[in-house]
């Protein structure tokens, strides 16, 4: 089970069980109302923010709602920060809940019915330097050491679509790698490459 930490600190979680991973399953199915979709009052207004989420590398899935009535809900930044951990360290840090509203609103934009593929979330300074190592465009300060930085890619939906809906965003840095087959979204500056 995912344990507590604060803003900023990095905790390493051990290996959930199968029955544990079934179990957190289950409780994160059971909370979500609308798949990829956030609710609204009559007014207009968004009263849930979802977001439904696959790690490539571990075969995790969430689906989970992470924002209700104006606040952000503890346990599922924690579950959402657990299932982006880097996994080769089994590292976890708090992702940056503006990247998590940057996903949710592709996600709206998009109108996705499937989860987004995750390949790369949180990364140790150690995982971020084997990868500069071993391949190449691995930035040195990488936002995902951060936990500001996501790749991935959305089953039924094109590189060049998402590549395009992500930019008209203007919520930060938009990276296209179509021969890796992902793109990358981070919260810092905005700019396109």
């Amino acid at each position: 089970m995912t344990q507590p930490f604060s803003s900023g600190a990095l905790v390493h979680v051990p290996r959930l069980s199968r029955r544990q991973f079934l179990r957190l399953g289950g409780l994160a199915v059971a909370t979500w109302l609308v798949p990829g979709r956030a609710l609204a009052h009559r007014s207009g207004t968004v009263s849930e923010k979802a977001l439904a989420l696959y790690n490539l590398h571990t075969g995790e899935r969430l689906r989970t709602v992470y924002w209700f009535k104006g606040n952000y809900l503890p346990e599922a930044l924690q579950e959402i920060s657990y299932l982006l951990r880097d996994y080769r360290a089994e590292a976890v840090r708090p992702i940056d809940p503006e990247l998590i509203d940057l996903l949710h609103a592709l996600s709206v934009k998009l109108e996705a019915r499937q989860p987004f593929h995750v390949i790369s979330g949180y990364r140790t300074p150690a995982t971020n330097a084997m990868l500069r190592r071993y391949h190449g465009g691995v930035a040195k300060r990488s936002f995902h050491m951060y936990g500001k930085a996501v790749d991935f890619r959305l089953p039924g939906r094109s590189l060049a679509a998402l590549r395009r809906a992500a930019i008209s965003l203007h919520r930060g840095g938009v990276g296209y790698y179509p021969r890796s087959g992902f793109i990358h979204v981070d919260t810092g500056p905005v700019r396109y490459w």
